[in-house]
């Protein structure tokens, strides 16, 4: 991909970009990758500085991990969203490990960790504006946290079923019970369990095609 096709994209998207030097901005763009990752690809395991990411298309899941292996599912990356966590070259206060996984097959525009960190040293512009998007984060963060906390299973799992129809514009979640459970932090056998209730309830029907959300009224009320 050419440097002018990143700098267009990175005009719209960086607040600070015109007030950078013409030899930083291409700096920047000589150190950005237009990367495909498949379905399933880890993109970010934790332990390196992987980049400033940029979801041009598809969707990726950040989460935490436990020493046992159970994750949490912090927030999702849509289309046009980025990711600063990945960087923690770039935001050395960021001392917990964070994984990215690519749900859907996604295209990513990735500027190099170290190129970032470079630049933003030279511009406290690109310093402020890196704080406040993995700060503005947070707030899915603590939303997350809320639920697991202090919410009933059945709350939180009507929740994310209203807010995933919501978000693909369809009544049919085609999600296994196991990915939901990663989704809201529960277990897959909780999940199924609240599943077969809803569903004797009418409120959902369950198969192995998914999951068809069959009375959205007393879903949405479920999650007041």
């Amino acid at each position: 991909m050419s440097n002018p096709i990143f700098e267009s994209v990175y005009k719209e998207i960086f607040p600070f970009w015109n007030y950078i030097s013409e030899s930083d901005k291409k700096y920047i763009c000589q150190n950005s990758f237009a990367l495909n990752y498949p379905k399933g690809t880890n993109i970010h395991d934790g332990n390196e500085c992987s980049g400033v990411i940029f979801v041009h298309s598809g969707s990726l899941r950040l989460y935490i991990m436990s020493d046992e292996g159970k994750d949490v599912t912090l927030y999702r990356l849509q289309k046009g969203d980025m990711c600063m966590l990945s960087a923690s070259c770039v935001l050395k206060t960021i001392t917990f490990d964070v994984f990215i996984d690519a749900e859907e097959d996604s295209e990513c525009y990735v500027i190099s960790g170290s190129a970032f960190a470079s630049v933003s040293e030279r511009n406290p512009q690109i310093r402020i504006f890196a704080l406040e998007t993995a700060v503005s984060r947070f707030s899915d963060v603590m939303w997350v946290m809320q639920q697991i906390l202090f919410m009933s299973l059945d709350k939180r799992l009507a929740i994310f079923l209203y807010d995933e129809s919501v978000r693909i514009g369809s009544d049919i979640i085609t999600l296994t019970h196991e990915q939901i459970a990663r989704y809201i932090g529960s277990a897959r056998e909780a999940v199924s369990r609240m599943l077969k209730y809803f569903a004797n309830e009418g409120i959902a029907e369950v198969s192995r095609k998914g999951i068809k959300i069959l009375d959205k009224k007393r879903l949405r009320n479920l999650t007041l």
